[in-house]
């Protein structure tokens, strides 16, 4: 199957999936804490590359921008979670506030953009788009928070329309888009 909108459901289901393990199994978390981690940022960066610019030039859709910011606040919860002790209660609050944004992220994502997908692109379309997120999901797995490299932090200032970003310094880049995200 490589229809990228069951391709993206089937990433989402396994994300909460491993949120649970990582609430129920407290002894689980320094084995799953990666996993979770590497899933999600190999996942953001294949629909920042490949589904959102499909989104926003056939689709006219306009949450690329609100998805795309969302996606940098997980970023940033995630790399603190993954400096926190498992055993603390920071740990608790922050795999809360991290579960909290995903999920918002993909209820948003199942009810607006996905649906739109399935409805205004053919299978055809789906299939390639589909073949092309899991390629690119792929080249990033294992990738950790704060790691985009530099090309990557531009395709994330395109979807939010933000300017200039070609002239930036990686680590100016970094900080502005850190900054749209705790907005």
């Amino acid at each position: 199957m490589t229809d990228v909108v069951d391709l993206i459901m089937e990433d989402h289901r396994e994300v909460e999936r491993l949120f649970e393990l990582l609430k129920t199994q407290p002894d689980q978390r320094p084995n799953t804490l990666p996993v979770l981690s590497a899933l999600l940022i190999a996942h953001s960066r294949a629909e920042e590359a490949e589904v959102y610019p499909v989104a926003q030039q056939e689709l006219g859709n306009d949450e690329v921008t609100h998805s795309q910011e969302e996606h940098i606040v997980v970023e940033q919860l995630l790399e603190r979670l993954e400096t926190t002790n498992v055993e603390s209660n920071q740990f608790d609050t922050l795999l809360e506030q991290l579960e909290d944004a995903v999920n918002e992220h993909v209820e948003e994502e199942e009810s607006s953009v996905l649906p739109a997908m399935r409805e205004q692109l053919d299978q055809r379309r789906r299939d390639e788009l589909g073949a092309a997120f899991a390629e690119s999901r792929a080249e990033h797995l294992g990738e950790m928070p704060g790691e985009a490299t530099k090309e990557e932090l531009i395709q994330q200032a395109k979807n939010l329309g933000l300017g200039g970003a070609q002239a930036m310094e990686k680590d100016e880049l970094r900080a502005e888009l850190q900054k749209r995200g705790k907005k």
